[in-house]
Protein backbone atom coordinates (compact mmCIF):
# COMPACT_ATOMS: atom_id res chain seq x y z
CA UNK A 1 0.00 0.00 0.00
CA UNK A 2 1.49 3.30 -0.89
CA UNK A 3 1.70 6.29 1.41
CA UNK A 4 1.30 9.99 1.26
CA UNK A 5 4.43 12.30 1.32
CA UNK A 6 2.11 13.66 4.19
CA UNK A 7 1.74 10.14 5.85
CA UNK A 8 5.89 9.35 6.24
CA UNK A 9 6.26 12.73 7.70
CA UNK A 10 6.28 12.04 11.88
CA UNK A 11 4.43 14.57 13.63
CA UNK A 12 6.28 17.19 16.86
CA UNK A 13 4.86 14.48 18.88
CA UNK A 14 6.27 11.29 17.39
CA UNK A 15 9.72 13.39 16.92
CA UNK A 16 9.53 14.22 21.28
CA UNK A 17 9.88 10.32 22.06
CA UNK A 18 12.84 10.23 19.96
CA UNK A 19 14.59 13.05 22.20
CA UNK A 20 16.72 11.17 24.70
CA UNK A 21 16.12 12.79 28.43
CA UNK A 22 18.98 12.59 31.51
CA UNK A 23 16.52 9.59 32.70
CA UNK A 24 17.38 8.35 29.76
CA UNK A 25 21.31 8.29 29.74
CA UNK A 26 21.31 7.42 33.48
CA UNK A 27 19.11 3.50 32.62
CA UNK A 28 22.12 3.37 29.54
CA UNK A 29 25.05 4.26 31.90
CA UNK A 30 23.28 1.80 34.69
CA UNK A 31 22.99 -1.15 32.29
CA UNK A 32 26.29 -0.80 30.60
CA UNK A 33 28.19 -0.39 33.88
CA UNK A 34 26.65 -3.41 35.42
CA UNK A 35 27.10 -5.80 31.74
CA UNK A 36 31.31 -4.58 32.39
CA UNK A 37 31.32 -5.42 36.12
CA UNK A 38 29.58 -8.64 35.03
CA UNK A 39 32.20 -9.46 32.36
CA UNK A 40 35.05 -8.34 34.87
CA UNK A 41 33.97 -10.76 37.40
CA UNK A 42 33.44 -13.99 34.42
CA UNK A 43 36.74 -14.16 33.52
CA UNK A 44 38.11 -17.59 32.15
CA UNK A 45 40.61 -19.48 34.32
CA UNK A 46 43.89 -19.00 33.86
CA UNK A 47 46.23 -21.64 31.12
CA UNK A 48 48.47 -24.08 32.98
CA UNK A 49 49.04 -26.57 30.10
CA UNK A 50 47.93 -29.51 32.10
CA UNK A 51 45.08 -31.14 30.69
CA UNK A 52 41.75 -30.27 31.28
CA UNK A 53 39.77 -32.97 33.88
CA UNK A 54 37.73 -33.62 36.92
CA UNK A 55 38.70 -31.60 39.62
CA UNK A 56 38.81 -33.24 42.76
CA UNK A 57 39.52 -31.10 45.23
CA UNK A 58 42.63 -28.18 46.62
CA UNK A 59 45.54 -28.92 44.59
CA UNK A 60 48.31 -31.18 46.25
CA UNK A 61 51.46 -29.86 48.41
CA UNK A 62 54.84 -30.85 47.87
CA UNK A 63 56.20 -32.46 50.88
CA UNK A 64 57.87 -30.20 53.28
CA UNK A 65 61.54 -31.04 53.39
CA UNK A 66 62.03 -29.56 57.43
CA UNK A 67 59.86 -32.00 58.54
CA UNK A 68 61.63 -35.28 57.09
CA UNK A 69 64.74 -37.26 59.51
CA UNK A 70 67.13 -37.58 56.74
CA UNK A 71 69.27 -41.18 57.03
CA UNK A 72 72.20 -38.90 57.36
CA UNK A 73 74.75 -39.50 60.22
CA UNK A 74 75.77 -36.46 61.58
CA UNK A 75 77.50 -38.23 64.86
CA UNK A 76 74.82 -36.01 67.09
CA UNK A 77 75.12 -32.65 65.14
CA UNK A 78 72.20 -31.30 63.94
CA UNK A 79 71.12 -31.61 60.21
CA UNK A 80 70.87 -28.85 57.85
CA UNK A 81 68.48 -28.44 54.67
CA UNK A 82 70.51 -26.12 52.47
CA UNK A 83 68.51 -26.03 49.46
CA UNK A 84 65.25 -27.22 48.10
CA UNK A 85 63.13 -27.46 44.52
CA UNK A 86 59.85 -28.31 43.50
CA UNK A 87 57.91 -30.48 40.79
CA UNK A 88 56.18 -33.48 39.54
CA UNK A 89 58.87 -35.46 38.66
CA UNK A 90 57.04 -38.76 37.92
CA UNK A 91 54.19 -37.01 36.14
CA UNK A 92 51.42 -38.63 38.87
CA UNK A 93 50.30 -34.83 39.44
CA UNK A 94 51.74 -34.70 42.83
CA UNK A 95 54.96 -32.53 43.38
CA UNK A 96 57.57 -34.13 44.52
CA UNK A 97 60.19 -32.08 47.05
CA UNK A 98 63.85 -32.60 46.51
CA UNK A 99 66.18 -31.38 49.19
CA UNK A 100 70.06 -30.82 49.76
CA UNK A 101 70.78 -31.47 53.17
CA UNK A 102 74.26 -31.49 55.32
CA UNK A 103 75.89 -31.88 58.46
CA UNK A 104 75.72 -28.63 60.60
CA UNK A 105 78.88 -28.19 61.54
CA UNK A 106 80.64 -25.50 63.40
CA UNK A 107 83.43 -25.15 60.63
CA UNK A 108 84.54 -26.41 56.97
CA UNK A 109 81.98 -27.27 54.16
CA UNK A 110 80.36 -30.61 55.05
CA UNK A 111 79.24 -32.70 52.10
CA UNK A 112 75.54 -32.79 51.10
CA UNK A 113 73.58 -35.32 50.31
CA UNK A 114 70.71 -34.87 47.79
CA UNK A 115 67.12 -36.40 48.78
CA UNK A 116 63.81 -37.02 46.85
CA UNK A 117 60.59 -36.63 49.39
CA UNK A 118 57.31 -37.81 47.99
CA UNK A 119 53.92 -37.75 50.69
CA UNK A 120 51.61 -40.91 50.40
CA UNK A 121 47.93 -40.23 49.21
CA UNK A 122 46.03 -41.15 52.74
CA UNK A 123 45.09 -37.59 54.37
CA UNK A 124 47.74 -36.61 56.57
CA UNK A 125 50.42 -38.81 55.52
CA UNK A 126 53.88 -37.58 56.69
CA UNK A 127 56.78 -36.57 54.03
CA UNK A 128 59.03 -39.69 53.87
CA UNK A 129 62.69 -39.90 51.20
CA UNK A 130 62.22 -42.36 48.46
CA UNK A 131 65.42 -41.83 46.46
CA UNK A 132 68.89 -40.54 47.26
CA UNK A 133 70.71 -38.70 44.16
CA UNK A 134 73.67 -37.57 45.81
CA UNK A 135 75.40 -39.58 48.92
CA UNK A 136 77.51 -37.93 51.46
CA UNK A 137 80.82 -39.80 50.61
CA UNK A 138 81.04 -38.45 47.08
CA UNK A 139 81.93 -35.42 49.48
CA UNK A 140 80.84 -32.73 47.07
CA UNK A 141 78.75 -29.87 47.92
CA UNK A 142 75.39 -28.92 46.01
CA UNK A 143 73.94 -25.83 44.85
CA UNK A 144 71.69 -24.69 42.20
CA UNK A 145 69.13 -26.88 42.51
CA UNK A 146 65.99 -27.06 40.63
CA UNK A 147 63.76 -29.04 38.71
CA UNK A 148 62.36 -28.34 35.32
CA UNK A 149 60.60 -30.71 32.57
CA UNK A 150 60.83 -33.57 35.52
CA UNK A 151 64.65 -33.44 35.49
CA UNK A 152 66.48 -32.34 38.79
CA UNK A 153 69.61 -30.23 38.46
CA UNK A 154 72.52 -29.31 40.56
CA UNK A 155 76.00 -27.90 40.49
CA UNK A 156 78.20 -29.98 42.39
CA UNK A 157 81.26 -28.41 43.70
CA UNK A 158 84.06 -31.00 44.55
CA UNK A 159 87.77 -31.85 44.87
CA UNK A 160 90.61 -33.00 42.64
CA UNK A 161 92.36 -34.75 44.97
CA UNK A 162 93.51 -35.06 48.75
CA UNK A 163 95.65 -32.51 48.61
CA UNK A 164 93.15 -29.83 47.67
CA UNK A 165 91.62 -27.74 51.03
CA UNK A 166 88.34 -29.10 51.91
CA UNK A 167 87.04 -25.36 52.91
CA UNK A 168 87.96 -24.98 48.83
CA UNK A 169 86.73 -26.87 46.00
CA UNK A 170 88.44 -26.81 42.75
CA UNK A 171 86.11 -28.88 40.63
CA UNK A 172 82.55 -28.42 39.43
CA UNK A 173 79.81 -30.76 37.67
CA UNK A 174 76.65 -30.19 36.55
CA UNK A 175 74.47 -33.16 37.66
CA UNK A 176 70.99 -33.76 35.97
CA UNK A 177 68.68 -36.72 36.76
CA UNK A 178 65.39 -37.75 35.05
CA UNK A 179 62.72 -39.94 36.27
CA UNK A 180 62.71 -42.51 33.54
CA UNK A 181 61.45 -46.47 33.27
CA UNK A 182 61.00 -46.44 37.33
CA UNK A 183 64.02 -44.95 38.35
CA UNK A 184 66.69 -42.02 38.38
CA UNK A 185 68.78 -41.66 35.63
CA UNK A 186 72.05 -39.57 36.49
CA UNK A 187 73.95 -37.53 33.92
CA UNK A 188 77.13 -35.58 34.63
CA UNK A 189 79.29 -33.19 32.95
CA UNK A 190 82.50 -32.22 34.47
CA UNK A 191 83.89 -28.92 33.92
CA UNK A 192 87.37 -30.61 35.51
CA UNK A 193 90.40 -29.41 37.97
CA UNK A 194 90.51 -25.66 38.29
CA UNK A 195 86.88 -24.94 36.81
CA UNK A 196 85.64 -23.12 40.38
Amino acid sequence: MLHSPAELTPTLETLAHNHARPIHWLATASAMAAVIAGAGLLQPEAATGAPAGPRSGPRATAPDAHAVTYPLDCKGAPQAVTATAEGDLDGDGRPETVAAVRCEAGSGTPPHAIYVLTRDKAEGAPPRVVATLLDTARRQTATDLTIRDRTVTASLLGYSGPEVPRCCPDKKQLAKWLWSGGKFRQELTDSGPGSV
